[in-house]
């Protein structure tokens, strides 16, 4: 297991902002813990995105998926309803047929560390059967974006 504490070198990095929504607090205007998920989610969307060949449209469009099948988040401090974040997701290379991103969420205002997390997803086929190697797709947008 890694140290929690040494942050992995990112081979590509990208920052989501974001705003606290009232549907994302509880009653004492916290966010709830499970909205963490959500813009760790929301931000990879993003990267996917900004790193053109990534984003859903594209798994979609190749008719591979991929699940999260780890998720582990570290909670430091709390944001709260109306504070504005930041997502940092830093892309972790790998040579397994997995995608790998770390996550640091930032409160804007004073860049304090609310939260850090990570996500491993592997690939299916259109049937449903896990990939030991790299989709197509994934070995050309790793071409495209990453230097080796």
């Amino acid at each position: 297991m890694r140290n929690k504490n040494v942050q992995r070198e990112a081979a590509l990095t990208y920052q989501h902002h974001f705003v606290v929504r009232f549907s994302e607090v509880d009653m004492m205007g916290v966010a709830w813990h499970g909205s963490y998920v959500t813009y760790m989610e929301d931000g990879r969307e993003q990267f996917g995105i900004h790193y053109a060949g990534l984003g859903y449209d594209d798994y979609f469009r190749t008719r591979y998926v991929a699940p999260v099948v780890n998720l582990n988040i570290d909670y430091k401090q709390s944001l709260k309803c109306g504070d504005h974040a930041i997502v940092e997701i830093r892309y972790i290379k790998s040579p397994a047929a997995k995608v790998i991103f770390d996550y640091t969420i930032y409160r804007e205002k004073d860049m304090a560390v609310m939260a850090t997390g990570t996500t491993t997803q592997v690939f299916l086929d259109p049937d449903g059967n896990l990939q030991y190697t790299c989709p197509d797709f994934y070995e050309e947008w790793k071409k495209r974006w990453l230097s080796e």
